[in-house]
């Protein structure tokens, strides 16, 4: 599932209301493709993490327009299956990095008063 719409109506389908009642959490999940338009930019939100994150942005339940309470967790669990198929972890995702030297390059900070501070102090 590709468009915050189609997740949204899927909510609307399970829980009732209006696809309006949902079309902010699903934004939220995809907001990140302003900074990488493919699919990578799932990795900044789409996981476990991600998802408790998300309710701790929309809280634990939001009110749908028919007056039923939708847990927020739940939600962000079926976003996060209709993009991938299953919930990863943060883990799952960084497992898929492959290091380059510039990550690691440690290099000394200078402080205030002139004074340094080693690598990995």
């Amino acid at each position: 599932m590709a468009h915050v719409y189609y997740h949204a109506e899927q909510a609307m389908r399970m829980f009732g209301g209006k696809i309006s009642d949902y079309v902010e959490i699903n934004q939220w999940f995809d907001e990140t493709k302003e900074h990488i338009g493919d699919f990578r930019h799932r990795a900044l939100r789409h996981h476990s993490a991600g998802i408790f994150e998300c309710e701790s942005v929309f809280g634990l339940t939001i009110t749908n327009s028919d007056g039923k309470e939708v847990p927020v967790r739940l939600l962000g669990e079926m976003h996060v299956l209709a993009d991938l198929g299953r919930v990863p972890s943060v883990a799952d995702w960084l497992s898929c990095i492959r290091p380059e030297p510039w990550m690691a390059r440690a290099t000394p900070v200078k402080l205030a008063h002139g004074t340094r501070r080693k690598p990995n102090d």
